[in-house]
């Protein structure tokens, strides 16, 4: 076991608060690297930014590997075990989102520029930014105590914006190396500005492209409409059939899995200091909508959902074309909520848009990803730590959220190494993640920081189960 100076908590937040401006030149570093993993003339940068991320642990005496995989690399690195203390495994990813619509960019997707308290750049709070405060927070314990209070291991991978193809099977292959207690992941969100939040379920995913074909070409619309199918009127019809008035899924059985919230989870959501008034002014709408019978902060986080985020056919370009477009496609997602099998789904979706394809129009269902939702037992000791580290790092306890977003690897720890993860964001909701402007909160980015190295505090004073 290496040997471990006389260095207290509090000597840790001083080395984190002395080299902050460091700190944050170093992170500017990384999001400068343009690690767009979804983009195949980057592949050089993302493996840059891997091995940037490598160096780091390198640089700070951690047994550190470059693993490569039939895709982007993963960057797994360790701290040597610590007797008697948990081992904690901190998951997160190098790449990024694709930066477009350039044109809506301030200041430019890969030049991190700080504004208004803010640091922009593409991958600043996903994930780039919140990684990297545990890296940091490992760097302030070795270089004032010599040593971790627990052990730590780094799983960093390059594809968790392309679906994390390869991860499941490195995972699999490496049970007993990433061998832990608890996993800790830092991509979420806090509640609101300077209300933590410990995020203890998410959301999972069913992802599609559903494309239809008619005619051998596109038509003139005046010659041929009205006897041939349009297959983007098709598109539209089917789609539209996929969701009620009411905000209802009408894939057959899609709610029979749902497990419903309960009545303490209802009374604790609605509890949370939400306005619906701030939400709209925030994203921009002037009302809002979704599933009868639940409240907003219900429906966007708990709660299952379809949506289109994709639609493509016909003419496009400037002026009219009066067209009758041979091909129709869409991209749409299912959010559910823990229970709900995506293969199920999967299987009960294609039945019911067999049922509805009109004559005249041939149908191809392409699946991409999907993942179960997950819900994270709000009692366990790694959580109460976790809110004991977010009340130090932060000055306040935190509240306990639902996110209706995805972190498919949450369910694969759980399944594949048989352990619950703390979910802990240091970001903010309207950071822009996957949209032009990403920001990170610069204050936000230190007491995550601060946050990280209280939790190693925390955890270390927990007994091996």
């Amino acid at each position: 076991m290496p040997e471990t100076k006389s260095a207290s908590p509090q000597a840790v937040q001083s080395y984190c608060q002395e080299h902050a401006s460091r700190f944050e030149d170093e992170l500017c570093e990384l999001l400068r690297i343009e690690s767009v993993s979804a983009d195949s003339t980057r592949r050089g940068e993302v493996r840059k930014a891997a091995q940037w991320v490598a160096d780091q642990f390198k640089k700070l005496g951690l047994k550190t590997e470059l693993c490569e995989t039939p895709g982007h690399p993963i960057v797994f690195a360790e701290s040597p075990a610590v007797l008697g203390a948990p081992v904690v495994l901190v998951y997160g990813h190098y790449d990024v989102q694709p930066p477009d619509p350039l044109n809506e960019w301030i200041s430019p997707a890969f030049e991190p520029t700080r504004r208004d308290g803010n640091l922009y750049a593409r991958g600043a709070t996903d994930d780039k930014g919140q990684m990297f405060t545990h890296v940091k927070s490992a760097e302030a314990w070795l270089k004032t105590a010599g040593a971790l209070p627990v052990q730590l291991k780094y799983l960093i991978e390059g594809e968790e914006e392309v679906g994390s193809r390869n991860l499941d099977e490195f995972i699999e292959a490496n049970r007993d190396r990433l061998k832990c207690d608890i996993v800790v992941v830092s991509d979420t969100s806090q509640f609101a500005p300077d209300v933590p939040a410990v995020t203890y379920g998410l959301r999972g995913i069913a992802y599609y492209e559903l494309r239809l074909v008619g005619p051998k070409q596109d038509l003139h619309s005046g010659t041929f409409g009205g006897a041939v199918t349009n297959p983007a009127n098709a598109l539209v019809q089917m789609l539209s059939a996929l969701i009620d008035e009411r905000g209802r899924v009408q894939v057959p059985g899609f709610y029979d899995d749902v497990l419903p919230l309960t009545k303490e989870e209802r009374q604790q959501i609605a509890e949370l200091d939400f306005s619906e008034a701030e939400f709209m002014r925030q994203i921009g709408v002037r009302a809002l909508s979704g599933e009868n019978g639940f409240s907003t902060l219900e429906r966007k986080s708990a709660r299952p959902t379809f949506d289109i985020n994709g639609l493509t056919s016909g003419y496009q370009g400037e002026g009219a074309k009066t067209v009758l477009p041979a091909k129709a496609s869409a991209k749409f997602s299912f959010r559910l909520v823990p229970k709900q099998d995506p293969h199920k789904i999967t299987q009960a979706l294609r039945g019911a848009l067999e049922k509805l394809l009109p004559p005249g129009i041939t149908m191809e269902l392409e699946e991409f990803h999907g993942a179960p939702g997950v819900v994270v037992p709000l009692d366990s000791p790694y959580m109460a730590a976790a809110a004991r580290a977010i009340e130090k790092g932060f000055g306040r306890a935190p509240v306990y959220i639902r996110e209706g977003g995805s972190i498919p690897v949450v369910n694969s720890f759980k399944d594949l190494l048989g352990v619950d993860t703390l979910l802990l964001g240091w970001g903010q909701n309207d950071d822009n993640t996957h949209s032009p402007n990403e920001k990170f909160s610069i204050a936000d980015f230190h007491r995550g920081i601060r946050t990280s190295a209280w939790l190693w505090d925390e955890l270390s004073r927990m007994k091996r189960a």
